[in-house]
């Protein structure tokens, strides 16, 4: 197996999903700097398909949900930098084909680019199988932030949550810094700082990924601040 299949077999795994047509990912990946065949009809309806899959779930999930509060949680789930995050999560950016003019200015890391390609992966899966088997990719990779929703939140996450607690009060945002990565690959434990200027805070969080490090961090800085009453 050489280097490109290796990658391609990694991402799949990631994915949780191995294609029957390949080409179907490649298309999916390929950014439309790259030249005239791209991805830009599949995140057409990936966009669809991941909007649905999320509407859906959370009707089921939250039988008592209002009309109102069901869409903003949607819309915190499928806004532009949460499917950048996913996509940062599944390392789909070292895997996108892009215009050298893209590659020089860091569009492996452009948060549009990654969103239009974890919707256009999803298209490409759902084309390659199913619905179903389309809902659960989709379901897997946003797990976490399905698990954390509540009713009282509305879709804000614990680091949506500090940030607008800080701003509305005009103070500086949060600052996270991961302190450390410790464990074996496949069972990783991530250790983050969230540090705040004013007031002076600093406190610790932990998680199986840089990103529920934070929301760890972000959750106990939330807790103090209400404690002090700051």
């Amino acid at each position: 197996m050489n280097d490109r299949e290796l990658k391609a077999a990694r991402l799949q795994r990631a994915l949780g999903y191995e294609f029957a047509d390949r080409s179907l990912l490649e298309l999916a990946l390929t950014h439309r700097s790259a030249g005239n065949r791209n991805n830009e009809r599949l995140e057409f309806l990936g966009d669809s398909i991941v909007n649905h899959i999320i509407a859906e779930q959370l009707y089921h999930k939250f039988p008592d949900a209002r009309e109102g509060d069901m869409s903003r949680m949607r819309a915190a789930l499928v806004k532009g930098d949460t499917l950048a995050e996913v996509a940062q999560e599944l390392e789909l950016g070292e895997h996108l084909t892009l215009g050298a003019g893209e590659r020089k200015s860091g569009g492996r890391r452009r948060t549009s680019i990654l969103a239009d390609a974890l919707e256009a992966v999803t298209g490409a899966i759902l084309l390659d199988s199913d619905v179903e088997t389309c809902r659960r990719c989709v379901l897997a990779w946003f797990s976490t932030r399905l698990e954390e929703l509540d009713l009282g939140s509305a879709g804000k996450d614990a680091k949506t949550s500090l940030q607008e607690y800080l701003q509305g009060r005009g103070k500086p945002l949060p600052e996270y810094e991961l302190l450390g990565v410790l464990g074996d690959d496949h069972n990783q434990q991530f250790h983050v700082a969230c540090r705040l200027t004013k007031p002076a805070l600093v406190v610790e969080g932990a998680g199986s990924s840089r990103r529920k490090a934070e929301q760890a961090a972000a959750r106990t800085a939330l807790e103090r601040l209400n404690a002090y009453g700051k």
